[in-house]
């Protein structure tokens, strides 16, 4: 059994057409086919049922997939950790982080990795779609909410984190320490779309409460949102967090309870990959990020 053959029979399951293997490897369908024939002899099993112009993986098949898929992940695995030896200062790093979190995580602290790691390239992303992304290899990290319960992800919890209410200074909220989540159905709300994670979080919470909330102004940005409030058109609900550090004072922070809206972010990575000199010191610097922000903010509690 060569490589090569396992190559093939990868390419020919995930386009399910023998034709367009054979031209997604650059080689003739007839070596294509051939190939396959020569690995099903040497198994003594078919590898797929054959039904006219169609075809499907046998039982043999699926058994054969999942383990040639282990076998070039350790193969790309070995190849990460033998190029690292060679050049252990410098590597390249894709992170994904859901829409808005990098206003909260990244700002700043790229900066302070980029000073302390000049000859790491780094690249940050906003998605939906996270762990999906990771497991076909298109980023290297993610920074999502838990709980993450497939079982090829190494998570790494970060923090807990709660929404407070950001007010303009001079609203008749401003004075107040915490009101109940309730009264938010009586307030001028600036809000994501209703698509953003942020906006069905919080609308998770409102139907468990027993209302829904409609959005006087909604926005795309973080920086649109909190102008917003700053010029006293409307209310926000935001990461507490987030609000603490940008200790702006034309925001007052006002706490929600009863209940209190929070959540769980965790980083995650797949954990047959190997986890490389930037990952790693990614991981490391965003860990003590983490830890200084919430250090540094005020603690709100209702």
């Amino acid at each position: 059994m060569e490589l090569r053959q396992l190559e093939y029979f990868i390419a020919v399951c995930e386009e399910m057409h023998f034709s367009r293997a054979a031209e997604k490897l650059c080689t003739s369908q007839s070596n294509l086919s051939q190939q396959i024939k020569f690995l099903e002899s040497e198994l003594g099993v078919p590898l797929f049922d054959r039904l006219g112009k169609r075809i499907g993986l046998t039982e043999a098949g699926k058994v054969l997939l999942e383990q040639s898929r282990h076998v070039f992940s350790h193969l790309e695995y070995a190849r990460s950790a033998i190029a690292e030896l060679q050049n252990v200062q410098s590597g390249s790093l894709t992170i994904a982080v859901l829409p808005g979190d990098a206003d909260l995580l990244f700002n700043a602290l790229l900066i302070e990795f980029h000073r302390t790691y000049p000859k790491l390239s780094l690249s940050v992303i906003e998605s939906t779609k996270i762990l999906e992304q990771i497991i076909q290899g298109t980023i290297d990290i993610g920074v999502t909410t838990m709980p993450v319960s497939d079982e090829r992800m190494t998570v790494i919890p970060l923090f807990h984190e709660e929404f407070a209410l950001a007010v303009p200074a001079g609203h008749s909220l401003a004075d107040e320490k915490a009101i109940p989540f309730s009264r938010l159905k009586d307030l001028k709300l600036l809000m994501f779309p209703s698509d953003h994670q942020l906006r069905q979080l919080i609308s998770q919470y409102c139907l468990q409460e027993g209302f829904r909330l409609q959005a006087h102004i909604e926005t795309t940005t973080l920086s649109s949102l909190l102008s917003l409030v700053e010029q006293g058109i409307g209310v926000c609900v935001l990461p507490r967090l987030l609000l603490e550090n940008l200790a702006n004072k034309d925001i007052a922070i006002v706490s929600l309870c009863n209940p209190t809206p929070s959540q769980d972010i965790c980083l995650v990575y797949r954990s047959d990959k190997y986890l490389g000199y930037a990952a790693k010191a990614f991981i490391n610097t965003l860990e003590s990020y983490i830890q200084a922000a919430i250090k540094n903010a005020d603690k709100g509690a209702c």
